[in-house]
């Protein structure tokens, strides 16, 4: 039986800092812990007066890294296609190989972070992401192809974990403006590897194996930034690893509490999961929908990066809006209905309206920030949010798995893109209705 414990929301809190790309299992706010939380070792009283501004280099080169393996592959998918002459199959499981990872190894960093200290481990992940866009162009193989992407997409996966937790332990004071500063790093590079994808390939030549290689770049920036990081101790040891997570959840839940046994629980997981569908078949498929309707390569990443850009200057306000409103119901429905008119017009003039449509979809991709919001909203406690927060994102990437999947294969058996942006928008019905049911006056947990 599932049932809510609560009609009250949480307080507004614990709503979690926005962000522009989803992560999991992670805490969803920064202020869902302790309020006082020990400084970073290497941020303390008396240290170098640069060391400030190396770890806040490190945040933005790590949040850098974090897109372009995603988005730069979507500007380039039609000749990655061509050139290891992959199925429209196979590339929609490519396309769905970030939300397996996310699931799957985004779990494993709370552990290995306990263990070896998040800076060493997040470290580790700029090196998986530097060698698996560095290898993954030239292995030849569609098979070496994935298996690079999967190495590039693990250190993705432990990044957007132990992020917010190394902000939260080097600047404990500071923890909205450098999550602030985190979230448009990360959009930014969303952005910046769409749009300049196209354009750095013709200039190094016109391969598409150079273009997608060139992003390993950014990786050998980060990696040089946190070796300096890890060998001060910058990100505390492992000990200080295990109180940052054990601060996640302060207290204890009543006797016999099941996230899983709360609606209020799947019906956030399902908006989450159904929200990271319509992300991840955009950054994979919109610039080939695009250039199939006769636009320039160039242009139609220019198009997925207006998209990916709209949730810079979004992120920061749905949050604050949707924090003051008893239901979050209505910014539902204004984001799935922005949803609904984009891939209207996609379908029947996708080269003649593809600003407007562009636009529209990034509005509708907000939905993201919204979801981390409302998962600090339907718990009271620390505990909850935490629990709740693994519950849904864990369970929403999982759900997201079929969708750019199922693009490829109704783009490859009918010929054409009218039947999957049908399919596209036929998602966002659902969407709505788990984004109302979740944004409901209700918390998962007891306290009050």
């Amino acid at each position: 039986m599932l049932e809510d414990v609560s009609e009250t929301p949480g307080p507004a809190a614990a709503t979690p800092a926005p962000a522009s790309e989803p992560t999991a299992p992670r805490p969803t706010s920064p202020t869902a812990g302790p309020t006082a939380s020990p400084p970073a070792e290497g941020a303390s009283a008396g240290t170098s007066p640069w060391l400030p501004r190396l770890l806040a280099a490190g945040l933005v080169l790590a949040a850098l890294n974090l897109r372009p393996a995603i988005t730069s592959l979507g500007s380039l998918l039609e000749e990655v296609r061509d050139g290891l002459h992959m199925s429209g199959g196979v590339a929609g499981a490519l396309t769905s190989v970030p939300q397996l990872c996310f699931a799957v190894f985004g779990i494993t960093a709370p552990r290995l972070a306990r263990r070896f200290g998040p800076a060493t481990v997040v470290l580790a992940g700029m090196v998986a992401i530097t060698v698996g866009l560095l290898i993954r162009p030239f292995t030849g193989s569609t098979v070496g192809f994935l298996l690079a992407s999967t190495l590039a997409l693990m250190g993705i996966a432990v990044g957007n974990v132990l992020m917010p937790v190394i902000v939260k332990r080097w600047f404990p004071d500071r923890v909205g403006p450098m999550t602030g500063l985190y979230s448009m790093a990360l959009s930014f590079g969303t952005a910046l590897a769409a749009a300049a994808t196209v354009p750095v390939t013709d200039a190094l030549g016109g391969s598409w194996r150079t273009g997608l290689a060139v992003w390993a770049a950014l990786g050998v920036l980060a990696v040089l930034i946190w070796i300096p990081l890890v060998r001060r101790r910058a990100g505390a040891p492992a000990e200080g690893a295990g109180a940052a997570a054990a601060s996640a959840v302060p207290e204890p839940l009543p006797a016999g509490f099941r996230t899983a046994r709360s609606s209020t629980a799947w019906a956030l997981a399902c908006f989450f999961g159904l929200q990271s569908t319509a992300a991840y078949i955009t950054m994979g498929w919109m610039p080939q929908i695009f250039r199939d309707a006769g636009i320039s390569a160039s242009t139609a990443g220019v198009l997925l990066a207006v998209t990916m850009v709209m949730g810079v200057p979004l992120a920061f306000v749905i949050p604050r809006v949707a924090a003051r409103m008893r239901t979050q119901g209505p910014i539902v429905l204004v984001l799935g209905i922005s949803g609904l008119a984009g891939y209207t017009g996609l379908y029947l003039a996708p080269a003649g309206g593809a600003w407007v449509w562009a636009v529209l979809l990034g509005i509708s991709n907000c939905a993201f920030p919204l979801a981390l919001t409302m998962i600090g909203l339907r718990a009271r406690t620390g505990a909850g949010v935490a629990r709740l927060s693994v519950f849904a994102q864990s369970t929403g990437y999982l759900i997201s798995i079929p969708g750019p999947l199922l693009v490829g294969v109704l783009n490859e058996h009918s010929g054409g893109w009218g039947l999957p942006i049908a399919f596209m928008a036929a998602l966002m019905v659902p969407q709505i209705v788990a984004g109302v049911l979740a944004g409901r006056d209700r918390t998962i947990d007891g306290r009050g």
